[in-house]
């Protein structure tokens, strides 16, 4: 109840034309029910009486009443559906905010196809039960009520013998409703896994190409396309259980209802107009039986996309802002880590007992071999993940009781790992404030050295980089990451292995940049070439999730310990190459 509560509030954003559409739904239920009484009156009455006149007037009528029913039927058909497509829109622009609230755990742990179906597919049959689903339960209501009353009004007998069906039916209905709600629900896990696997082969085109692995690939994909298939056959299956077996009751209803008027007339009991009217009207019995039978259906596949619609709405993010944060302004950028330790498991521990302070405007770099950490520590500053024990400050203010919002928008991050959006070189560089000038987005480029660069392409800043900036080169994306924080302009800067992944020349161009964009900001370098952080203020070194040396690149030659034999390693193994 609580999820069919919930959707029906989707409804209070379109009302007005809900409302409209049920008034018109109303309206053509009321005149489908005038035109077996009209046949009735026919055939008791202006047929055998020849009563020409009142025939002409009645076919006018109900000329004139189908025109206006044919006005109703367009608003009910567009405007009832655009009430759909509106609260299918609202329900896909709530769960895309919702997810934006989450944090990196949330990420982690959960595929981005299971999350494009949800957001895509999932909500698919909602618009058709948002706009259906009431229409079908108000008019099949109306026309049972209506032809009821006017089926007694004929003959009682008849209409008893046609009401003893209705448990029956119902009682079908119901029975089948279980298993196909749960079958469409499969079906609907199984299309989440097939977008998940398609997600991440696309994704990896480019590995699963050079490694020739195009018929693995092929079978993959196919494992879940078949658990999908056979997902869908068994929905199907229970549907066809479901319609079949309802038509068959009313099939039944209908010769019955056929017998046992043929009974009456021959005995007198009714006469052959009236049975001929009832007939009609049996078939009109039947119409909102078999709406209740779409709507079921409808129901149970609407249904199962909203209700995993809900489950991922009801998912708290476990980073939020604490009810009294306040907003960090005018950040000098004095960061202190105390006694700082993390998991992201409780058995796997990966920083222990942290202690660091990095006054404004200094340049701090973490080193030390893969897995100690580095990238851990600096995800931690801007609360991409809480610590498990201890506390982050910046100017003295406790990350957690500070707005996400601004926290993060004083701090820039730029990343080995260059993620670039589908679209233009300007739209990429404007990311770091949206509000940008063009003057400034040139300045940016400039300042990160790909401005002469852009100029030369034939587009210039409208040239399109490709899915994640595929058309460009390591460098040419690196650089564009760092026109973006050059946009952003925070006083706090996180360099995640920018270089490491790019030859010694165009690291050089590129570190000329990181080197401008460092400066006046408090600055935190992982890196693994340890010739570009020789001139950091201090240099960390992290091992096993513990800083085991610190002081500046001379201080730590000396002294001859780990940072001294990753140094010396480093550079004997290229001197070798």
């Amino acid at each position: 109840m609580s999820t069919l509560k919930r959707f029906v509030s989707y409804y209070r954003y379109e009302w007005k034309l809900f409302l409209l559409d049920m008034v018109c739904a109303c309206l053509i239920a009321g005149m489908d029910l005038v035109f077996p009484i009209v046949t009735r009156v026919f055939m008791k009455e202006l047929i055998p009486n020849r009563q020409l006149r009142l025939m002409l007037i009645y076919i006018g009528v109900l000329v004139l009443m189908y025109g206006l029913r044919l006005v109703l039927q367009y608003i009910v058909d567009y405007w009832g559906h655009i009430v759909g497509v509106r609260m299918e829109y609202r329900m896909r622009k709530d769960l895309f905010s919702h997810l934006q609230t989450m944090d990196f755990k949330f990420f982690d742990n959960t595929r981005v196809g299971h999350l494009m179906s949800r957001i895509v597919n999932d909500l698919r049959d909602v618009s058709e039960l948002a706009h259906h689903g009431p229409e079908d339960v108000f008019i099949a209501s109306l026309m049972l009520i209506g032809s009821f009353l006017y089926l007694v009004n004929i003959n009682v007998q008849l209409t008893l013998i046609v009401f003893l069906f209705v448990p029956f039916i119902a009682w079908y209905a119901i029975s089948m409703r279980t298993k196909m709600s749960e079958a469409f629900r499969k079906e609907r896990e199984r299309i989440a896994e097939v977008n998940a696997d398609l997600e991440n082969s696309l994704s990896g085109m480019r590995v699963a190409k050079s490694y020739t692995n195009e018929d693995y690939e092929r079978d993959r994909f196919d494992s879940a396309n078949v658990n999908f298939k056979e997902a869908r056959e068994h929905a199907y299956k229970r549907m066809a259980e479901y319609t079949s077996g309802l038509n068959f009751l009313t099939n039944l209803l209908n010769v019955a209802v056929l017998g046992a008027g043929g009974l009456y007339t021959y005995h007198g009991v009714i006469d052959l107009a009236d049975l001929t009217a009832y007939l009609m009207f049996i078939s009109f019995f039947l119409q909102p039986i078999r709406r209740l039978t779409a709507f079921t259906q409808q129901y149970q596949q609407g249904m199962s996309g909203f209700s995993r619609f809900v489950e991922l709405m009801e998912i708290e993010p476990e980073i939020v802002d604490s009810p009294d944060a306040i907003e960090l302004g005018d950040v000098r950028g004095h960061i202190s880590l105390r006694n700082v330790s993390f998991s992201y498991h409780e058995k796997s521990p990966v920083l222990h007992d942290v202690n660091l302070e990095i006054e404004p405007g200094k340049t701090i770099a973490l080193v030390g071999p893969s897995g100690g950490g580095k990238t851990t520590l600096c995800h931690l500053i801007p609360r991409f993940y809480d610590v498990t024990d201890g506390a982050i400050y910046i100017d003295d203010q406790d990350i957690k009781d500070v707005q996400l919002y601004s926290l993060r928008k004083n701090i820039g991050l730029v990343q080995q790992d260059v993620f670039l959006f589908t679209g233009s070189i300007r739209d990429n560089i404007l990311y770091g404030d949206p509000n940008a000038t063009d003057e400034e987005i040139i300045q940016a480029a400039k300042s990160a050295d790909i401005h002469d660069f852009v100029m030369s392409l034939p587009e210039r800043y409208d040239t399109y980089v490709g899915e994640r900036g595929v058309m460009l080169s390591g460098g040419q994306k690196q650089r564009i990451s760092i026109a973006r924080a050059f946009l952003k302009n925070p006083p706090i800067l996180i360099l995640d292995e920018a270089t490491s992944s790019l030859d010694n020349v165009t690291e050089l161009i590129i570190q000329e940049s990181l080197n401008k964009l460092s400066e006046g900001r408090t600055t935190l370098i992982i890196a693994h070439r340890l010739s570009t952080i020789k001139n950091a203020d201090e240099i960390i070194v992290l091992e096993q999730g513990r800083i085991v040396e610190r002081g500046s690149h001379t201080e730590l030659m000396e002294t001859g310990g780990t940072y001294a034999q990753l140094y010396k390693s480093q550079f004997h193994i290229n001197d070798v190459a």
